[in-house]
């Protein structure tokens, strides 16, 4: 296998499959016994996240009779010693869901318990904080509907029997859970020498305590008389097992309409939340996205109610995975595929309508189309992903833990479920399967230690080796490849990297200088070069020393679609690996990434296919800026600033735009590109003022009293007279426009004259990223909000980690949607009033966050 080109240490080991993620504002969560690290793959060995899993309180579902400890339910859990918290399934959630527009993080546990965390945005610690408990919630739910139980009728003479005995002391037995820190070690209980004590399974980390009626008076911790019912063993191991839970997956988000859902009313978009089971049911949780975002806030209230629980197998869910079938169509359906232990794969369709529509469990919104797998081996990991060439199909891969997977591709709109074979590609437990580039390539990984590439072509999967050959960002990191296994590979979201992490072979270790602060290790590698044409057959032309021409090719086709991917404005712009990849080829062959970028611009800004000099592309783009789309000006100012400018600071760029007239000679390489940049932000500034002049004339027009107005226009009007011979006409005529209505505006939040926040003395406006005051001396310098161009309060505001602007207004969403420039006519008051807008960076695209300091874990877009 190739080197890696990274790698970060762990200080715990991971125990399950499936033990690393990627999340959609990329980030890796990596589950390590009984902690879930969090890290950045821009800098893995640095700053990190982290949450501490303990054991929590047990469910109150009843107690059981002392005799039946011995019963073939209860004797393994009578039996069991070991009760260290461990972490068995994580998952992330789409982009949206955190009160800071990131992601959330699902989280379960061997006890059986799953529970939902935020980002410390505002909080400033390492660790991560708790926001909802969704086996707590479960249990409320399957409480009230009597656990699914049916209701045999008792007589009185039994309910006169029950009633004493749970009343009475004698064998009285209560289970209740123990936090215990140090490894094997049990907790001091001081209950006296009457008391027997015992120890429950690893599933369930309960600690079973039994009271003799001789010492019960003397017991002041152990309650005379216990609340819970009496139940018999059957029940309690039947309400144990839905209650514990094994595996978690996140959907991906749901756009949803007003017209079909009125629940939740606090969003128009949501995500499902599968929850499975040892009960072999699957509870399905619906998670609204925030009405509001916000970085000074955090207890923006999170809403997670059950919409179904499904039966799906006859023991325990293993795995799980979702698909969205036709994400740009009005009505997208949802897929759900359950893996079980008893060797069964199921997929589901969720009928969307029906399940948003109610407002309790909906039994009908589910449907099973296929069992598609079913041979008595247990499933351990899936995998799905939808392939470039149909909206209807899906690729599915199903991992046992014989160290055999299965490839299957389903259409569902004609019911076809082809198998393109089984694979018996690892000697244990398959623990980790990924797709990338639109089901082009297969990564499977094992107990083993094996990790494999797998290439689809013609219906055929067939293995290859990784590329040899990979460009450095750095020195690679001083570990140890002596590695003992592979729990979970996660490919990155531009598709050119991928994660895995593995533990190490304690015996093979230092025992001075490693074996104490190296139990595991996150492995980066490049899968840029591999061979999974999907834009281009050209191969490159450049020849770089050490690296094959066949490679080279891979990686200009790849970059290239993977450009081609994010210009679509419903998939959020997290290209960290495309800049990273370029970056680390600019070093030594800056001319190559030159080319890869001159034949971006000329596939999908100028739309042909031959090669022209830098110059004349560049010109040429320069011109036909109102035709772009928001997205491609956004990637086109991401690649502008952090690509081919990367060796200045971002403070240079930002007054190199604004002086741009100061230019050195010396600079003639990069003129031409601060060109580029300085006309694509100003394209973008045009279409954000032209927008929000659009809805003011509008507004105004429509009602003489309004009560939503965009903020900033007497600061956007002084920037349009500054700008008075570049503007576009129709901006012109708006700003005229709304000069007729100054009196009216002046009585809203659009002040004529700003002042200082720190000396109160006047400030003029002259540029719209910075401001100076009017006091003594120099004066403070301000910053402007990008969207606005008012000053920016002192209270924090969101910060833009790739050009550094600073934003106290949220852009409205429109404005990332557009096909080019608008028209600036909109008829509809409300056109820019939007439920919840985006934190996204007006002039990057990306997501805006909250500016933290470096010991603190951030998100890295670029």
């Amino acid at each position: 296998m190739a080197s890696r080109f990274q790698a970060a240490a762990l200080l715990a080991s991971p125990s399950y499959p499936n033990a690393v993620a990627w999340s959609d504002d990329n980030l890796i969560a990596v589950a390590s016994s009984h902690l879930v690290i969090i890290l950045s793959p821009a800098t893995p060995s640095k700053s990190r996240g982290l949450i501490t899993i303990e054991t929590g309180k047990p469910f109150p579902i009843g107690v059981v009779d002392r005799n039946d400890l011995l019963s073939a339910n209860l004797l393994p859990a009578s039996l069991s010693r070991d009760t260290r918290p461990c972490v068995r399934s994580i998952s992330w959630s789409p982009l949206g869901l955190s009160p800071n527009s990131g992601c959330l993080l699902a989280v379960c546990t061997i006890d059986g318990r799953v529970k939902l965390y935020r980002q410390p945005f505002c909080d400033f610690c390492a660790e991560w904080i708790e926001v909802m408990d969704i086996s707590t919630k479960l249990c409320d739910y399957v409480e009230s509907i009597g656990f699914g139980e049916l209701k045999a009728s008792v007589s009185n003479e039994s309910d006169k029997q029950d009633t004493e005995h749970r009343s009475s002391d004698d064998d009285c037995l209560n289970i209740v859970f123990r936090k215990e820190r140090k490894r094997r070690k049990l907790k001091d209980n001081a209950l006296g020498s009457g008391t027997e004590i015992g120890h429950s399974k690893e599933n369930s980390c309960m600690q079973i305590i039994s009271v003799s009626k001789s010492k019960a008076n003397s017991l002041k911790k152990i309650p005379e008389k216990c609340t819970l019912p009496l139940i018999t063993a059957d029940k309690y191991a039947a309400r144990s097992a839905i209650l514990s839970s094994l595996v978690v997956a996140w959907s991906p988000v749901l756009q949803v309409s007003p017209k079909i859902c009125v629940i939740p009313p606090n969003g128009s978009s949501m995500s499902l939340l599968a929850v499975g089971g040892k009960s072999g049911k699957v509870s399905l949780w619906r998670v609204s996205v925030p009405d509001r975002y916000s970085i000074e806030l955090s207890r923006v209230p999170a809403t997670a109610m059950i919409v179904g629980l499904l039966q799906a197998h006859g023991s325990w869910i293993t795995a799980i995975s979702w698909a969205l079938l036709d994400s740009e169509s009005s009505n997208p359906q949802f897929l759900l595929v359950t893996g079980c232990s008893d060797g069964s794969v199921k997929i589901w369709m969720i009928y969307n309508e029906q399940l948003l529509k109610s407002s309790e469990a909906n039994h009908a919104s589910f449907s099973l189309l296929k069992e598609v797998v079913n041979d008595n081996v247990p499933i351990s990991v899936i995998s799905l992903t939808v392939p470039a060439r149909s909206s209807t199909e899906i690729l599915l891969a199903v991992g046992k833990g014989s160290g055999i997977f299965e490839v299957w591709i389903c259409d569902i709109s004609n019911s076809k479920y082809d198998k393109f074979g089984s694979y018996d590609a690892h000697d244990n437990v398959v623990t980790g399967l990924a797709w990338a580039f639109e089901g082009r390539c297969l990564y499977s990984c094992s107990q083993d230690n094996f990790v494999r590439c797998w290439i689809l072509s013609k219906d055929v999967l067939s293995e290859v080796s990784f590329p040899s050959n990979t460009p450095r960002l750095r020195s690679s990191s001083e570990l140890s490849h002596t590695y003992a296994s592979c729990f979970g590979v996660a490919v990155s979201p531009g598709n050119l990297v991928i994660a895995m992490v593995r533990n190490f072979d304690e015996d093979l270790l230092d025992p001075m200088y490693q074996k104490r602060t190296q139990k595991a290790a996150v492995e980066f590698f490049w899968i840029g070069a591999q061979e999974a044409s999907v834009l281009s057959n050209n191969s490159s032309t450049f020849a770089i020393p050490g690296f094959p021409v066949k490679e080279l090719s891979s990686w200009e086709v790849n970059i290239l679609w993977s450009l081609k991917q994010y210009e679509s404005p419903n998939k959020p712009i997290i290209v960290w690996d495309i800049v990273a990849g370029l970056l680390a080829f600019k070093r030594f062959a800056a001319e190559y990434v030159e080319h890869i970028l001159i034949k971006w611009l000329s596939i999908s800004f100028v739309g042909s296919q031959k090669y022209h000099s830098t110059e004349k592309i560049l010109l040429h783009v320069s011109r036909i800026m109102s035709k772009l789309s928001s997205r491609q000006l956004h990637l086109l100012n991401i690649i502008c600033r952090r690509v081919v400018l990367s060796e200045m600071k971002v403070d240079q760029i930002n007054s190199k735009l604004e002086n741009f007239i100061e230019l050195d000679c010396s600079e003639e390489k990069l003129i031409i590109w601060i060109k580029l940049l300085l006309s694509s932000e100003g394209e973008l500034r045009e279409r954000l003022v032209g927008l929000n002049f659009s809805a003011c004339v509008s507004l105004l027009s429509h009602s003489t009293s309004f009560s939503y107005c965009p903020v900033g226009l007497t600061q956007m009007q002084q920037w349009v007279a500054l700008n008075h011979d570049h503007a576009h006409d129709s901006l012109r005529v708006l700003a005229s426009e709304v000069q007729k209505h100054e009196k009216r505006l002046q009585s809203r939040e659009n002040a004529t004259e700003e002042k200082c926040c720190y000396c109160s003395a006047p400030v003029p406006f002259k540029s719209p990223e910075f401001a100076h005051c009017q006091g003594n001396g120099q004066g403070h310098k301000l910053a402007r909000c990008a969207v606005s161009m008012e000053i920016c309060p002192i209270t924090p505001t969101w910060f833009c980690i790739c050009c550094h602007r600073r934003t106290s207004t949220l852009p409205p969403e429109t404005l990332f949607a557009l096909p080019g420039y608008p028209s600036l006519d909109f008829e509809s008051p409300t056109a820019l009033n939007n439920a919840s807008p985006k934190p996204l960076c007006p002039f990057c695209g990306i997501l805006l966050q909250r500016q933290l300091p470096d010991f603190l874990l951030s998100a890295s877009p670029v």
